[in-house]
């Protein structure tokens, strides 16, 4: 662990903390220029102020439910990012931000489109441009491979924080402190995840079935490959430059477990427009927030302060994998699943005051 050994971010050694606003002030540059996008893009595709307006508006509420579907991933991206090198801490706030915006929001929803119509790249793209409700058909045919994966790819991140034999802080003892027993167990968490799998998957009738567990165990294979696949680039890093932990491994996975996080995100945003510019522009917005957010948690040693926040978003990345297994039975307002998490953040960080003023006073 490197937690005390990195410097800042933002590269101040002097102790002090930056102004809360100044952590957000690309952000605020962004939202003013992709709003502007926006109603660019509305005045161009309807020529009227109302919908102008519309574009504007929809723009506005997609950045908005992406922040609330992705404050969990900000608070794991800390995590994993206090552990990682200056060099790749700044690589993955620079390069992992174009990656995140250009690559999820844009390339994913049009690779999809490929795969699932048989279409050539520049055709899905023509596809998207000219006929956006047959393109948001084909990414609704999507998503039940598309939950299927990114919900055990989630689970497993979920579990893999409970199942540790080294940690030593727990929230929820009465749980927490049994799955650090079992975690000694080898595998167990894969075996949780399967059992789970397989429970919905019977659920779903003829291919439906199928897709779903085939998809499910890609999403496995990719969790288990990424986190070999990190280990081995990191060690031989390591032993290339003494001490280097947390480089091109640490942000592999992290590249990986956005991807997850913005899957229903990405699919969600079609129940408000199916134009993926329109998309693209508000579902940036929101990832250029949930990138300060992270900046502002690591600087400020915030998970070091508030000791069960991140069992607050571990758990709500769990409730998140289990709303993506449910999806394909019942259809879950992203609102909901927004909620649900915040919500269990706001406890966990309740919690952590709760204990802070406890000890204090004792310590008194």
């Amino acid at each position: 662990m490197q937690q005390g050994n990195n410097p800042p971010l933002g590269g101040s050694t002097n102790g002090t903390h930056r102004p809360t606003l100044h952590y957000f002030k690309w952000s605020f540059i962004v939202t003013v220029l992709g709003l502007a996008l926006g109603a660019v893009l509305g005045w161009q595709t309807t020529g009227t102020v109302g919908g102008t307006l519309t574009i504007f508006f929809i723009c506005a509420v997609l950045a908005v439910l992406e922040i609330s579907l992705s404050f969990d991933n900000a608070i794991v991206n800390a995590n994993k990012l206090k552990e990682m090198t200056p060099k790749w801490q700044r690589r993955f706030l620079t390069w992992g931000i174009l990656i995140a915006v250009f690559g999820m929001r844009i390339v994913f929803p049009l690779l999809i489109v490929v795969i699932a119509a048989n279409i050539g790249p520049w055709q899905a793209m023509v596809l998207a441009a000219s006929q956006p409700d047959e393109y948001s058909r084909i990414m609704h045919e999507a998503h039940l491979p598309i939950a299927a994966f990114g919900g055990t790819f989630l689970m497993m991140v979920g579990l893999s924080f409970f199942f540790d034999h080294e940690k030593d802080v727990h929230w929820v003892r009465w749980l927490e402190h049994r799955m650090q027993r079992y975690a000694t167990v080898r595998g167990i968490e894969v075996a949780v995840v399967l059992v789970t799998v397989l429970i919905f998957s019977r659920f779903l009738e003829g291919a439906d079935s199928q897709v779903f567990f085939h998809s499910a165990i890609w999403g496995l294979l990719t969790f288990l490959l990424v986190e070999v696949l990190g280990g081995l680039l990191d060690s031989s890093q390591e032993a290339m430059q003494a001490g280097a932990k947390g480089g091109i491994g640490a942000f592999l996975y992290l590249e990986v477990l956005d991807a997850s996080f913005s899957f229903d995100g990405v699919i969600g945003a079609f129940a408000l427009t199916h134009n993926l510019f329109v998309i693209a522009i508000g579902l940036g917005i929101g990832a250029m927030y949930v990138r300060s957010m992270t900046i502002m948690l690591v600087e400020r040693g915030t998970l070091a302060e508030y000791r069960f926040l991140e069992h607050g978003a571990f758990y709500a990345i769990i409730a998140l994998s289990v709303i993506m297994f449910v999806q394909p039975l019942v259809h879950i307002p992203e609102v909901i699943t927004g909620l649900g998490g915040a919500t269990l953040i706001g406890i966990s960080f309740w919690s952590s005051i709760r204990w802070n003023r406890k000890n204090h006073a004792v310590e008194a």
